[in-house]
């Protein structure tokens, strides 16, 4: 099956691209750059007026990777209006000319954000939420999502992933790393929340899964085990060969805080049901702490 992958040179888009060449698919990345190993379609920026036709020609399935991410450090004035720029109306202008083009299938990766940003330690996140975006980037892929269901003829899959760690992540992973590098001690010890991860070998594996059974629906999903903040930590020290240096967290200081931002993403649980998913069959490949390891030796040899 010929694939039209968008977003292909980005974290999760090169072990996607991988995954499916060794499932037997022919790979076209949409890119403004050669990548090795890759057939290249050369496209614009994405948008509510980018050309995707040549990108499209004969293609069978599109994989719908490309964004704006989430923004840790927000510059834009109005920075809703450009998520829903790109991410909804460029991905709704991609879908719209891969209907016409007959595409048979057209795979959306979305966000965890589309649910909420928080959950109670024992109720996860399902797909049949009502959706809950706290943010202009969850606003946005909740848009999308919705505008991509309304979309008659033109199969959807759509998968929320939540954390995604892996070689070369960014954002608080890769500040955890640096930190517990330095082997400096950290308020986090003794948390008693939950959180969802998944690798990125795992996400790859499952897209490739779901577009050969031509799956219909939306999908969270997960490593398999949910750790605490303190776990994780644990777990990264392991991987570093520097054990984390953990003092008890000054949960009062917190809630003085108002858990906010960066806080509450470390203290508080976010979990996900992915048992839809595992319904289907789908089993990741690989652990979470096989995928910490990974994640961990990229980072020390990058170093």
């Amino acid at each position: 099956m010929k694939i039209l992958v968008t977003g292909a040179s980005g974290f999760v888009g090169g072990p996607v691209c991988r995954a499916l060449q060794a499932r037997g698919h022919r790979v076209v990345a949409a890119s403004r750059r050669d990548l090795p190993g890759l057939e290249v379609a050369r496209v614009g920026d994405l948008g509510p007026d980018t050309d995707w036709s040549r990108a499209l020609a004969g293609s069978e399935a599109v994989v719908h990777l490309a964004a704006r991410a989430h923004v840790m450090q927000e510059s834009e004035s109005d920075p809703l209006a450009l998520f829903r720029r790109i991410n909804r109306d460029g991905t709704l202008r991609l879908a719209e000319q891969a209907r016409a083009a007959g595409v048979k299938r057209f795979l959306f990766v979305s966000s965890i954000k589309v649910n909420g940003e928080a959950t109670p330690a024992d109720r996860p996140f399902r797909a049949d939420d009502p959706p809950a975006p706290a943010d202009p980037y969850g606003i946005a892929k909740a848009e999308a999502e919705r505008g991509l269901r309304e979309m008659d003829g033109l199969p959807v899959t759509i998968v929320r992933p939540p954390l995604v760690h892996g070689p070369g992540a960014k954002g608080n992973l890769a500040t955890l790393l640096r930190v517990l590098s330095t082997g400096l001690p950290l308020p986090l010890g003794g948390l008693d929340n939950r959180r969802s991860l998944v690798g990125i070998d795992n996400l790859a594996d499952a897209l490739g899964f779901l577009l050969d059974r031509q799956a219909d629906g939306t999908f969270l999903i997960r490593d398999g085990k949910d750790v605490s903040t303190s776990e994780l930590l644990r777990l990264l020290g392991r991987g570093l060969s520097r054990p984390a240096r953990l003092l008890p967290a000054p949960t009062g200081l917190f809630r003085l805080c108002g858990r906010s931002g960066t806080i509450a993403r470390l203290t508080g649980s976010l979990v996900v049901d992915d048992s839809p998913l595992r319904a289907l069959g789908w089993i990741p490949p690989l652990s979470l702490e096989d995928g910490l390891i990974r994640m961990t030796a990229a980072w020390r040899n990058a170093r």
